[in-house]
């Protein structure tokens, strides 16, 4: 055989491995970018994901290299850029006819747009995934696929109330995933049980959703974000059977893992349940100390949902792309859209605060009304609104036997300084104190119990402990009214913020004062808000 021919034979035979190895080079490089160099270097990652963006011939590729960079900047914690790459990972979806990648991509983006609040456009990008998911060939992968889009329509349904739906998608979740698959898939099932814990625990079937967390539990053999929700939803289980040994073990497991994660959902979560173990074995110093990490994750958690609400994400910003020219009709329909956006937020939020304005008056003639009532018929010292409650008990009898000043007492110049600075106190916030008593108070104004107690009877109508109350119930309603962030918190982080003692006290002075309980009272104000018109809500009984 001539050596000419034996140069093409071998050309022949090696031909098709070096077309095969650059063929998958490229899901190889992802491949090793996605689980070796991420683990260790995230910033190395993204400069790899970026080269294979900019080397890519084909639109798979460059999906595939942009979804890559969404995963790193979503395991950075940056959803932001994350959302970003992964749409415009989709905006190349038309140009390829690869129903895998367009369910994969349509999965990712639903699962960030559900952890940062934006639950509608998950539910969109979720359909999307399903759909698509149906051309899947390879049985395994469309398994797969299914499983994690049933999981985020479950979650929809769960922020929307439909339990019954949210079980139904789980289940269609586990049957995707299949018994086949338990150690492939083990992570991505536990999930699933995690969620059906939830659910049931929202249903509260305290046993099945324990039964669903052992499940979850026994799949995951390390430590993660799942596994931390397993251990608070536990612990939540023993909390509602005020098994407080048992809760502090669970709670403590699920804290140990939400400090070291990302997921403010998570932290939010387990601060939540960690807030009602202590008040439930009534350490109120500590409860206050993981009420104030609820409301950090639920503000952080509230402004990043903010962020992206006000965005529009069907229109990201390109990476790796200079900005181009502008035309002029462009130009002028951006200051068009922009005026027109500027005027309708001055003109709801002159609305809102008109109808702020109307309500913090009706509000305010209600206060007027009750406080008349009790100065005609001041509450009477065994009202159990009023008994037990943070400032001392204070024995003014002195200022009570005789309303009309007595000269000996005091002299009208005092009595008249000590008015101007019960003003000043009452314009304050030291009232808030949980430390306030008729001394201490006395102390600050520079005066003695005595004469504190007799101006106050006189001029305030009130005996100080309704005094104070009053004033702190006050300052939460103008909170509640002027900050819809207060309406959020639980009941008893506004009683720790206007200085009660705990939940129940502050409920029974909110209610005996504005004749609302706080629940219905913020719903009161909600509905207000939404509709603008007279709303009446029906006090629970």
């Amino acid at each position: 055989m001539s050596r000419s021919l034996l140069k093409l034979l071998f050309l022949f035979i090696t031909a098709v491995p070096i077309w095969a190895q650059k063929k998958y080079s490229f899901d190889q490089i992802c491949e090793r970018a996605s689980v070796q160099t991420a683990s260790k270097d995230i910033p190395k990652a993204l400069k790899v994901a970026d080269s294979l963006y900019m080397s890519a011939q084909h639109p798979l590729d460059k999906v595939k290299s942009l979804l890559l960079s969404a995963e790193l900047y979503h395991s950075a914690g940056e959803f932001k850029k994350s959302i970003c790459y992964g749409e415009n990972a989709h905006s190349l979806l038309s140009q390829i006819s690869d129903p895998e990648w367009f369910s994969r991509v349509n999965e990712f983006l639903a699962k960030e747009y559900r952890l940062v609040g934006l639950y509608q456009r998950s539910k969109k990008y979720t359909l999307q995934g399903i759909e698509a998911a149906k051309g899947i060939t390879d049985s395994q992968k469309k398994s797969e696929v299914l499983g994690l889009l049933n999981q985020e329509m479950a979650y929809y349904e769960m922020e929307q109330g439909s339990y019954p739906d949210a079980i139904k998608y789980i289940e269609l979740s586990l049957n995707a995933f299949g018994n086949d698959n338990i150690q492939d898939n083990g992570r991505a099932i536990a999930a699933s049980y995690q969620i059906l814990g939830d659910v049931y625990f929202k249903l509260k079937d305290y046993v099945i959703s324990e039964s669903c967390y052992r499940k979850a539990e026994s799949l995951l053999k390390e430590n993660c974000c799942i596994l931390g929700l397993v251990y608070n939803g536990l612990g939540g289980i023993r909390l509602k059977q005020k098994n407080w040994k048992d809760a502090e073990i669970y709670l403590k497991k699920a804290e140990n893992l939400a400090d070291s994660s990302r997921s403010l959902k998570f932290k939010k979560a387990v601060y939540s349940n960690i807030n009602d173990y202590y008040e439930g074995t009534g350490d109120t110093f500590k409860a206050s100390l993981y009420a104030v990490k609820y409301v950090r994750a639920y503000d952080s958690l509230t402004a990043r949902s903010r962020e992206f609400a006000m965005r529009n994400p069907d229109t990201p910003a390109k990476p790796n792309k200079k900005s181009t020219q502008i035309s002029i009709v462009k130009n002028t329909a951006i200051i068009v859209l922009i005026v027109s956006l500027i005027g309708i937020v001055i003109f709801f939020k002159t609305k809102q605060k008109k109808q702020r304005s109307k309500f913090r008056n009706i509000i305010r003639t209600q206060l007027q009304m009750i406080s008349s009532r009790s100065e005609s018929s001041p509450l009477k010292a065994e009202n159990p609104d009023f008994s037990n409650i943070s400032v001392e008990e204070v024995d003014d009898r002195a200022g009570g036997v005789d309303k009309k000043r007595n000269e000996s007492l005091m002299t009208s110049e005092t009595e008249a300084k000590l008015l101007e600075l019960l003003d000043v106190f009452e314009k304050g916030e030291l009232y808030n104190n949980k430390n306030m008593s008729l001394s201490f108070l006395a102390a600050e104004l520079n005066t003695n119990t005595k004469y504190l107690s007799y101006v106050i009877n006189q001029h305030k109508s009130a005996d100080f402990k309704t005094y104070v109350n009053r004033l702190r119930i006050n300052y939460i309603v103008d909170k509640l009214i002027n900050d819809e962030k207060y309406r959020q918190y639980k009941i008893s982080i506004l009683a720790d913020e206007c200085g009660f003692s705990s939940h129940s006290k502050f409920a029974s002075i909110f209610k005996a004062v504005t004749d609302f309980s706080p629940s219905a009272y913020i719903k009161y104000l909600d509905a207000e808000n939404q509709s603008g018109k007279d709303v009446h809500i029906r006090e629970n009984t």
